[in-house]
């Protein structure tokens, strides 16, 4: 039995189309997933770290957005919602859009049991071809952990983990240290 025949879509439908759509979806090469409704840890580790970084940067000029705001990937082709993004000065938008970033300096993600493959793998290629993106976080939810992907000064991408609660990691670009007690704050695990 043959598989029906996968319609593409532009990016222009999925824009249209995510106006009023209920929830919110990814668009990669003409495809687009839905997007899981994320957990009670899930939801206060991305809080914590928005409202961590926020403090830190009160003064800066860095915006921190929740996972809200979309960021183009590659124009036209992949579209992706971070659980955090960052952009340092100038706020550069895709396509004449004022909810589509395309200069992240800082992308952190909240790892489940369903994205984490992706998260790791081919959605952290694909980010890496951001120019602009120098910081790369992924926080377990279900245990302490914290994988932060840095790219050193050759251009080339570093990872120093934290699995402690006394831990605390710097983010190198921003100039941020965020300890894992304030990133895991009122999470039962």
């Amino acid at each position: 039995m043959s598989q029906p025949e996968k319609k593409f879509i532009s990016h222009l439908e999925y824009f249209e189309m995510e106006k009023t759509a209920e929830y919110k979806s990814e668009y990669y090469h003409g495809e687009i997933f839905a997007m899981a409704g994320a957990s009670v840890h899930h939801n206060l580790i991305a809080s914590n770290v928005i409202t961590s970084l926020n403090t830190a940067l009160r003064d800066s000029e860095c915006f921190v957005f929740p996972g809200d705001m979309k960021v183009q990937i590659d124009a036209a082709m992949h579209y992706a919602y971070p659980d955090v993004s960052l952009v340092c000065g100038q706020i550069e938008f895709a396509e004449n859009r004022n909810d589509i970033i395309t200069n992240p300096l800082v992308i952190i993600e909240v790892l489940s049991d369903s994205t984490k493959d992706y998260d790791r793998g081919s959605k952290f290629k694909a980010y890496r071809g951001i120019a602009s993106l120098r910081d790369y976080i992924l926080i377990d939810q279900y245990v302490y952990s914290v994988e932060y992907f840095f790219r050193n000064k050759a251009g080339k991408w570093e990872l120093n983990e934290f699995e402690k609660l006394s831990d605390a990691l710097a983010i190198g670009s921003v100039g941020v240290e965020l300890p894992l007690e304030n990133i895991y704050y009122r999470v039962n695990l």
